[in-house]
C-alpha cells in the first residue's frame, strides 16, 4: 500500500511538473519573441526572418533526431499524394499563422494580442460550418456570441490600439483556423497518426519554404539595407530551441494527462501572459474594461472547449471495435500557435 501511495504521488508530481513546464515554456516563448522583435539590444525587427529561423532550426533538429541519431522513429504511411494534398496546405497555413502573429507584436502589446486570440474558436467554428464539419446550433451560436462580445469589450478598453497590429493578429487567427480545418479535412480522414517530432519533421521544411519566398521579397532588402546582418547567434538559437522544447512539453502533458488538462492549462497560461506582460512591457496598460472583456471571452472559450470535448467523448464511446480508427496529425492547443505553439503562436 505504501509503495502504491508513493508511486501515485510520484506520478502526480511528474504530471504537475509537465503542466508547469508547458505553462512556463508557452508563456516564456511569447515574451521571448516579443523581446527579440522589439528589443533595441537585439535589433532584429524581422518577424518573417525570425519565424523562418524557427522552421529551419526545427527541420534540422528533427532530421538529426530521426535520421542521424535515430532517437525518434518517424511513423510510416506518408505518401507523395498525402504530402501534396495534406502537409503542404497545413505547412503553408502554419507559416502564415506564425508570420502574421509575430508581426503583430511590432504594433500591439502582448496582452492585447492574447486577448484577440480568444476569437480563435469563432473563426474555427465559422470555417467548420462552411466546410461542413460543424453543425450550427443555438448552443454554439450563443457561445460564439459570448466570445465575440468579450473580445469586442476587451478591444474597446484598449488604450493604445493599433489597427495594423489588429489586422495582422486577426490574419494569424484566420491562418490557424484554416490550418485546423485542413487537419480535419485532409488528414483525419486519411487515418495517419504522427507524434510531434514526426509532425514537425514533415511540416517544418514545407513551412520554411513557404516563409523563404516572402522573406526574399519583403525583408531581405531591409536586412541588407541596415548594413551587415546583426545576427545574435546565441540568442536566436536559444529562441529557436525554446520553440522546439515547447512542442515537446505539449506532447508530454497530453501523454500524461488528457486533452481537457492541456486546454485548462492553456487558459491558465493565457491569463499568465496577459498579467505578466503588464509588468514586463511598457506598451502594456491594462484597463478594467480590458480584463472584464477578456474574462467574458475566456468564459466562452471554456464553454466551447467543454462542448467539443463532450462531443469527442460521445463519438469515441459510440464507435464499435470494428470501426476504422482515424486519428489526425497531432495539433497543438490554442493554437498558439507559437505563441503557443511552435514558434506559437508562434
Amino acid at each position: 500500500m505504501a509503495d502504491r501511495s508513493r508511486g501515485f504521488m510520484r506520478d502526480e508530481f511528474v504530471t504537475y511538473a509537465y503542466i508547469l513546464l508547458y505553462i512556463a515554456l508557452s508563456s516564456g516563448q511569447i515574451f521571448f519573441n516579443k523581446w527579440v522583435l522589439s528589443s533595441k539590444e537585439i535589433n532584429f525587427p524581422y518577424p518573417l526572418g525570425l519565424t523562418l529561423l524557427h522552421m529551419i532550426f526545427s527541420s534540422v533538429l528533427c532530421f538529426l533526431l530521426t535520421k542521424v541519431l535515430k532517437i525518434v522513429k518517424v511513423e510510416e504511411g506518408m505518401t507523395l499524394e498525402i504530402y501534396v494534398t495534406s502537409v503542404i496546405p497545413i505547412g503553408a497555413m502554419f507559416a502564415m499563422t506564425l508570420w502574421l502573429g509575430n508581426t503583430a507584436y511590432l504594433y500591439i502589446s502582448v496582452a492585447f494580442a492574447q486577448m484577440l486570440k480568444a476569437i480563435m474558436p469563432v473563426a474555427v467554428f465559422i470555417l467548420g460550418v462552411a466546410a461542413g464539419l460543424e453543425m450550427m446550433s443555438c448552443r454554439m451560436l450563443l457561445i460564439m456570441s459570448i466570445i465575440s462580445f468579450g473580445v469586442l469589450v476587451a478591444s474597446y478598453g484598449e488604450l493604445n490600439i493599433n489597427w495594423i497590429g489588429v489586422v495582422y493578429q486577426m490574419g494569424g487567427v484566420v491562418g490557424e483556423a484554416l490550418r485546423l480545418i485542413f487537419m480535419e479535412l485532409l488528414v483525419k480522414r486519411k487515418g495517419i497518426k504522427l507524434n510531434p517530432i514526426s509532425l514537425m519533421y514533415y511540416v517544418s521544411p514545407c513551412s520554411a519554404v513557404c516563409l523563404f519566398v516572402p522573406w526574399i521579397f519583403l525583408e531581405k532588402a531591409k536586412m541588407d539595407g541596415n548594413g551587415p546582418w546583426n545576427f545574435h547567434f546565441v540568442v536566436l538559437s536559444l529562441n529557436s530551441l525554446c520553440t522546439f522544447a515547447l512542442n515537446l512539453s505539449v506532447f508530454l502533458v497530453i501523454s500524461h494527462t488528457s486533452a481537457l488538462t492541456i486546454r485548462v492549462a492553456g487558459v491558465v497560461k493565457d491569463w499568465v501572459v496577459v498579467l505578466v506582460s503588464a509588468l514586463l512591457f511598457a506598451d502594456t496598460k491594462l484597463t478594467v474594461i480590458n480584463l472584464f472583456g477578456y474574462a467574458i471571452a475566456i468564459a466562452g472559450v471554456a464553454a466551447y472547449n467543454n462542448t467539443k470535448l463532450k462531443k469527442e467523448a460521445s463519438r469515441v464511446t459510440s464507435e464499435t471495435p470494428g470501426d476504422v480508427e482515424s486519428i489526425p496529425l497531432v495539433s497543438l492547443p490554442n493554437t498558439e500557435r507559437e505563441d503557443d505553439v511552435v514558434s506559437h503562436q508562434s
